[in-house]
């Protein structure tokens, strides 16, 4: 790497140490979140408290995809903390539902497994609301049947690190279907469970059994989870003990 590599990141780390130590107003934090640069956009997200408006809530939401990993955290974080809070939360849910269904598809699956993790307990919030989940449900089933597409056809000769983003997307896809198990299409799960299953990385087994050992009456879907009870793999009999 070349000198304006460090050069940059010594920059970066000299402002982030300065805006800690600075007593920063909200207008001044929210204006960071609109324009600012990486350790302006982080430290303004992790220092915000709370919010006014619901412009303000779509600000700090612009910023939880097409980030910097460490402003999208930040970002992922905050949302998650000021979701749960009965001052702020209906900020969240007065914003356009396609925009949100759209950065939270796209944030639960997240390179960094911090933010994916996150992302699942906001949405979590969002389970009784039926007009996000028209929208993102669809969207989540989508994705994982493209994903268990490129798995299937996967070519060795891609690289195996190609397959294992995949496999990584789907885990966190997985655990979403588990959040939302109820609200899901009986077709769509029998059909995302069964194509699961039947996948090689263990993983990925587990989370099918987990989200089988929720109450569920289908019969299809219960001889899936019989199925995986004889699971060659430990970690996937034991979702079952």
């Amino acid at each position: 790497m070349n000198n304006s590599y460090y050069e940059t990141l010594d920059r970066n780390f000299n402002e982030a140490l300065n805006l800690i130590n600075k007593e920063l107003s909200y207008s001044e934090l929210i204006e960071f979140l609109k324009s600012g640069n990486i350790p302006q956009r982080q430290l303004a997200a992790l220092k915000l408290e709370k919010l006014d408006s619901v412009e303000d809530a779509e600000i700090l939401l612009n910023n939880l995809v097409g980030q910097d990993g460490k402003i999208r955290e930040a970002v992922s974080l905050k949302i998650k903390e000021l979701i749960n809070n009965p001052n702020y939360k209906n900020y969240f849910f007065k914003l356009d539902m396609q925009t949100l269904s759209d950065y939270f598809s796209a944030a639960i699956i997240d390179i960094n497994g911090n933010i994916c993790r996150n992302v699942l307990d906001i949405i979590s919030d969002f389970r009784e609301n039926d007009n996000f989940l028209k929208l993102f449900i669809p969207k989540i089933i989508n994705l994982i049947y493209d994903l268990i597409d490129k798995i299937n056809n996967f070519n060795i000769k891609d690289g195996k690190y190609k397959v294992n983003k995949e496999l990584f997307k789907l885990y966190w896809c997985l655990e979403a279907v588990n959040i939302m198990h109820d609200k899901i299409p009986v077709i769509d799960l029998r059909k995302i469970l069964f194509d699961a299953k039947k996948i090689e990385e263990y993983t990925i087994r587990e989370k099918v059994a987990k989200i089988l050992i929720n109450n569920i009456n289908d019969d299809i879907l219960i001889k899936i989870r019989e199925e995986l009870k004889n699971d060659t793999n430990y970690y996937v009999r034991r979702v079952f003990q």
